[in-house]
């Protein structure tokens, strides 16, 4: 470099070197008498600030805070998103229940056998809170009804110590009278339609909650039946004397009394079942369990009432009718729950 060589620091700004994806910042040029520039020096400043200052495309540049502290970080994080929004009620189920609160009541018949399996109860508990919640997701009342047979198959392959398809064990329960011909009905309308979903013939949307938790009801009854052996019924039976068989049928009983029939529906049967006359042949079952008991016959006859419930009650396509039965096929179960179905 020649000896009177000059540094002058010209004001040249960021620049993309040609065939290059690097960008470089010179701070400055040697210039001779003839300001002519030395291109030694801006070499060595591009090689310089080439290696100091190379940065791959798609990299953030981040811009350096303000602040007198040394030590200032180069970025803040950013504020935190608004919180997510709360969830709503999905406006299929506006006509359902005034409220998610209400969701309560309607699943609360819906008890977990306590002795079930981790396995079965993790799916029966999983049911019971997806129709809970289809309050914010119609779909979910569906996907409960085809989860609830997980369990039920289990506790099927367990009791009949045999491994077949659904319908198979549904069958094989029946004819040992395991379950009642109407409930074993019931059962298989879950499973056509869990098999209709797997073909894309149903879609997640088939089912009302209201529908959905009179085929989920069914699994729970189906469950609780087969868990429970014959002794222990008899001795449930034993220890209340004829007398109430469940704390709560007296309770339910007083506030179905109060609840008027659905108007329009007075003479009208479904299915060759008379709605009138099964409510009035449920109410005296239902008064001879609470004042000393049933006999066989009673215990059959009631059994019996269940199964026109299960049939009658998907035909129902009047809100208030349909949760009038519904809540009647509870207390019709709550009655039946110390006596097991014989078999026919």
């Amino acid at each position: 470099m020649e000896a009177d060589a000059r540094a002058v620091v010209v004001g040249i700004g960021p620049f993309d070197a040609v065939g290059s994806d690097l960008a470089y910042i010179p701070v400055g040029v040697v210039l001779d008498d003839s300001d002519r520039a030395l291109s030694l020096f801006f070499k060595v400043g591009y090689r310089r600030h080439a290696t100091a200052g190379y940065q791959r495309p798609g990299q953030i540049r981040w811009p350096r805070q303000p602040s007198g502290d040394e030590t200032a970080p180069v970025n803040t994080v950013s504020p935190p998103p608004d919180p997510r929004p709360l969830p709503v009620r999905d406006s299929r189920a506006r006509d359902l229940v005034l409220d998610y609160a209400d969701m309560h009541a309607l699943v609360a018949d819906l008890v977990l056998p306590g002795d079930a399996s981790m396995y079965v109860m993790s799916a029966m508990e999983t049911s019971r809170e997806l129709i809970r919640h289809s309050y914010y997701r119609y779909e979910f009342a569906t996907v409960a009804v085809t989860h609830s047979l997980f369990a039920l198959e289990q506790v099927l392959a367990e009791c009949l110590a045999t491994n077949e398809p659904l319908h198979v064990l549904i069958e094989r329960a029946t004819d040992a009278g395991l379950i009642t011909a109407g409930l074993a009905a019931e059962l298989d309308r879950s499973r056509l339609l869990r098999d209709k979903l797997t073909q894309g013939a149903e879609s997640s949307a088939a089912l009302r909650p209201l529908r959905a938790v009179a085929m989920v009801r069914a699994v729970f009854d189906a469950v609780s039946l087969l868990l429970r052996p014959p002794s222990t019924a008899e001795a449930t039976a034993a220890d209340v004397g004829g007398a109430q068989p469940e704390g709560g049928l007296a309770r339910l009983w007083e506030d179905h009394l109060r609840a008027p029939f659905p108007d329009g529906f007075r003479g009208v049967d479904f299915d060759g079942v008379d709605l009138v006359l099964l409510d009035a042949d449920i109410a005296g079952l239902v008064q001879r369990e609470l004042k000393g008991g049933l006999d066989d016959s009673g215990i059959a006859y009631l059994w019996g009432c269940i199964a026109d419930l299960d049939k009658i009650i998907p035909l129902l396509n009047e809100e208030y009718c349909a949760s009038y039965f519904t809540k009647l096929r509870t207390i019709a179960q709550v009655a039946a729950a110390p006596h097991l179905p014989t078999a026919t």
